[in-house]
């Protein structure tokens, strides 16, 4: 299984996407490699056992960790070290590349192995740019495999279909590509050429494709020229969070009779943050006692920022940043309401981690979670009113939030990862049978 991210290296919805699948694998006793593009290093030793750091010898001389995480018995990882990072672009990965180099040249006083080629292009253990980095990865990926016993390959989104791809023809084995997102989701109209191609070859070159939602099935026929046959439909699960209760820091900005209206998530085109804040701003004409909080990072978060200081709301939104463990626990806790306004959503993990929160949620209909949650209210993501009426609705209303609160959180109960898992195997056995 090839990924982007794994718990603790986590950064959106694909790492806990990886989690809650292989854990179901693990339980269902399937044996898995999860190979991912990160060193693991010490700091994470409370995380993870290591096992045996080494190197993978190469042209590439690249290094490589393998590791395990206690609670997951049949699942090994690979660490591969690359500078490959989830929901990265071009300019992003030339900015860490750059920022590799200052490290390197701080820590040898020298620049003598960092910069060498005659056209005064930056030399690094990488690629110089983060194409050239995937197609390095994938050599380092193709070497690892001839080391490893498995029967099926499954990658999980755009970084990892060459790999993935260069695996599948070296070996024979049957390649399954896991769809979480596309180019479209990322970026609407305006797509990177060389990403989409990424994607359209990865699928083609598939024996079968998992779509995460029939939305992101239907997109997969349409923009990517895929019969419908090879594409399969598995929706994500939720992990039930059975924690004890948090205590909240009584410092907190918010009064205790404000209602809290939440998005959280990556504060990017694709998840609609303009949206939300125009809704803040009409429902805050109609009620006074609310708070808007914004959790998350992205490229629109400056953007966000602004906007909300020139509708005049500065006040009422809280930016918190990116939130993890216990903090996001603690915002669902304060949470009266989840609002999910994406542009483009292929499925959508934070609506059912709300509703397991016994927070009631409004969701966007251009989002795969809709084809699975009844007791959500559901909006078009570019209807602001509606949203800003339905908020104000929820926060009125104490019978209809309690319904919402108490018919969602039970019907998300009913998302199970290990049925997830379950319909992985089958495809992966239907998938073996074909090319025998």
């Amino acid at each position: 299984m090839l990924g982007w991210e794994f718990p603790p290296f986590i950064s959106g919805g694909l790492g806990t996407a990886c989690y809650g699948l292989t854990k179901a694998m693990d339980q269902l006793d399937m044996k898995v490699t999860f190979v991912l593009p990160k060193i693991v290093g010490a700091e994470y030793s409370t995380h993870v056992q290591m096992l045996s750091p080494g190197s993978l010898q190469s042209q590439y001389t690249e290094s490589m960790t393998s590791f395990k995480i206690d609670e997951l018995q049949n699942i090994t990882f690979r660490a591969i070290n690359s500078s490959l990072q989830p929901y990265q672009d071009t300019v992003t990965y030339q900015e860490q590349i750059e920022e590799i180099l200052r490290q390197k040249q701080a820590f040898e006083g020298t620049l003598t192995h960092t910069f060498a080629n005659q056209e005064g292009a930056i030399q690094t253990d990488y690629g110089v740019d983060m194409y050239n980095e995937v197609h390095r990865y994938a050599a380092v990926v193709t070497r690892l495999a001839q080391s490893e016993q498995f029967d099926v390959i499954h990658a999980h989104d755009w970084m990892t279909f060459t790999a993935a791809t260069a695996v599948a023809q070296m070996t024979g084995k049957p390649l399954i590509v896991h769809v979480h997102s596309t180019e479209f989701d990322r970026s609407g109209e305006n797509v990177n050429q060389i990403i989409y191609d990424i994607e359209r070859n990865g699928m083609h070159a598939a024996n079968k494709i998992i779509a995460v939602s029939y939305f992101t099935r239907n997109v997969i026929l349409s923009r990517y020229g895929i019969e419908g046959g090879k594409v399969e439909v598995v929706h994500n699960g939720v992990d039930r969070h059975q924690t004890a209760p948090l205590a909240l820091d009584d410092t907190t900005v918010i009064g205790q009779d404000e209602k809290i209206v939440l998005f959280l998530g990556r504060i990017t085109m694709q998840k609609g943050p303009e949206y939300f804040l125009t809704a803040a701003k009409k429902v805050l004409q109609v009620m006074e006692n609310v708070k808007f909080v914004m959790a998350g990072s992205g490229d629109m978060m400056r953007r966000s920022i602004e906007m909300a200081a020139e509708l005049g709301i500065g006040q009422k939104v809280l930016f918190t940043g990116f939130l993890r463990g216990d903090d996001v626990q603690k915002i669902y806790k304060m949470a009266d309401l989840f609002v999910m306004p994406s542009v483009s959503e292929p499925f959508g993990l934070v609506p059912l981690e709300a509703l397991d929160n016994e927070v009631p949620v409004i969701i966007s209909k251009q989002s795969g979670v809709s084809e699975v949650l009844t007791h959500a209210l559901k909006v078009d993501f570019w209807d602001t009113d509606e949203i800003a009426n339905k908020i104000v609705a929820v926060l009125k209303y104490p019978p209809l939030k309690l319904t919402l609160q108490n018919h969602g959180n039970f019907e998300v109960r009913k998302l199970r990862w290990k049925d997830s898992a379950r319909k992985c195997s089958r495809i992966y056995e239907e998938a073996m049978v074909a090319i025998c």
